[in-house]
């Protein structure tokens, strides 16, 4: 068959391996183009860019798929296929009907659940004890499409976004493989999603990382491993940033003061809206390297009792 891939962070390249190691002919590439990082501006290649490379397989990056720019490539490679991993454009409808077998997309999360640019994070969020990667035939809404095959895995009390992303990443690769395999034998029975169960995982921003010691101990843990790497949770100790990389929760009980302090002897743990703990294992204050919690203790001066926030 022949398949046009569209994807462009790392998210995507286990599925684009898993096309490379198939019968199938990958005909094009697409990816957002380069873009301009770090102090120097300097251009970087898109993951799926890198992994096609090796490859050499043709690679698009057109600015935009609209007014015709996207058929135009279509009708240069002639694609039947179009297989879709966190691309980040919403495709226009004449591209969407392009293929044969029509455009096919790998969704991170359990559908209806969780549409949108930042499934994964919100999982983790919200605390859900299971996740999963769905196939979905795409239509002109945003991961709205009948679906065709879900998979789903646990998620660990202390598992974050980013093991969560790697999870998925592997899960969506065997999804893609098994749902083409049946795609080919006549075997997909695409079921319509519903409406009513469906919610929306929008995009991060840096703001949202702030704690809210308030909340209870399991949502402060959730919204650390949930912000790990990206945007991260922050709190603040006297006037500095102090951003939380790790934590688990503690069995130790607070003393109804939010973001306190409670206990310190080699461990940092804090109380929480609930009077129940978490206790900070990777911590980067403002102005340093991040550290493991103890680390920090054995060269900072905090004493019981100290208020984040």
């Amino acid at each position: 068959m022949r398949i046009a891939f569209m994807g462009t962070p790392d998210f995507s390249v286990e599925c684009l391996k898993a096309l490379e190691n198939s019968k199938h002919e990958i005909v094009g590439v697409f990816c957002q183009p380069d873009k301009p990082v770090g102090r120097k501006q300097e251009l970087k290649m898109p993951d799926v860019k890198v992994e096609a490379l090796k490859h050499d397989l043709p690679i698009f990056q057109p600015t935009t798929l609209r007014n015709g720019k996207g058929v135009e490539i279509l009708e240069k490679i002639k694609p039947e296929l179009i297989i879709v991993v966190a691309y980040g454009k919403i495709l226009p409808p004449d591209f969407l009907k392009f293929p044969k077998y029509g455009c096919i997309n790998i969704h991170a999360s359990i559908l209806p659940k969780y549409r949108g640019a930042s499934p994964i994070h919100h999982c983790v969020l919200n605390g859900d004890s299971e996740t999963g990667v769905t196939s979905m035939l795409m239509d002109e809404g945003v991961d709205t499409g009948d679906i065709l095959l879900v998979k789903k895995i646990p998620i660990g009390i202390n598992d974050t976004t980013l093991e969560m992303f790697e999870k998925l990443s592997v899960l969506g690769a065997e999804v893609l493989t098994e749902t083409i395999e049946a795609l080919e034998k006549g075997e997909l029975n695409p079921i319509k999603q519903d409406e009513s169960k469906a919610t929306h995982a929008g995009l991060l921003s840096k703001d949202e990382g702030l704690i809210d010691w308030s909340k209870s101990a399991f949502e402060v843990h959730n919204k650390i491993r949930g912000l790990y790497s990206w945007p991260g949770a922050f709190t603040k100790l006297d006037g500095k940033t102090l951003k939380i990389q790790k934590s688990v929760l503690s069995d130790k009980k607070g003393n109804n003061i939010p973001g306190e302090v409670v206990f310190v002897d080699g461990k940092m743990i804090v109380s929480c809206g609930d009077n129940n703990c978490v206790e900070l294992k990777e911590i980067q204050l403002e102005g340093k390297k991040r550290m493991e919690a103890a680390a920090f203790l054995n060269g900072h001066k905090l004493s019981k009792g100290t208020v984040l926030g």
